[in-house]
């Protein structure tokens, strides 16, 4: 049996899809709880920001994955290199989700500015606890259970 070291894609896909589920509630509960906090309530508006979000980012997600994989030669495991790939990914989302929002919403205002900044607190955190659960999950894991045991 080969020692893994390096994540595969398809533990990256997964990995994405597992973040984007998790991130797309909070983004829709964001969205919600700002737009309404300012009076302007808007159920459509959050499914629509947090639709945006979960196909883009989770192509974003994907090639952010596969760059600190190509860093670090391997996945980050230490706290400091967690803390690291979390705040470049809280970086590259928060951004991201201004731009969504602001096109969503029409405009680049407060509203805007409010859902990304409060983003970036509730998700900095869940990104951190998601990086740490998946280290539970041993490289090898997911292929061996999509594609059997490897043969020789």
């Amino acid at each position: 049996m080969a020692i893994l070291k390096k994540s595969s894609h398809i533990r990256s896909i997964l990995k994405g899809v597992s973040w984007r589920v998790i991130a797309t509630v909070d983004t829709v509960f964001v969205v919600l709880f700002i737009t309404c906090l300012l009076e302007e309530c808007s159920i459509e508006n959050a499914i629509k920001i947090g639709a945006s979000e979960f196909l883009i980012k989770l192509a974003i997600f994907y090639f952010h994955e596969r760059i600190w994989l190509n860093i670090l030669s391997k996945q980050a495991t230490t706290n400091k290199e967690i803390l690291y790939k979390s705040l470049s990914w809280r970086f590259v989302a928060t951004t991201t989700t201004f731009i969504i929002s602001g096109v969503i919403l029409d405009g680049f205002d407060e509203i805007a500015l409010f859902i990304a900044l409060t983003e970036l607190f509730t998700k900095f955190a869940l990104f951190y606890i998601h990086e740490k659960i998946w280290l539970k999950l041993p490289l090898g894991r997911i292929r061996r259970f999509l594609f059997g045991p490897r043969r020789n």
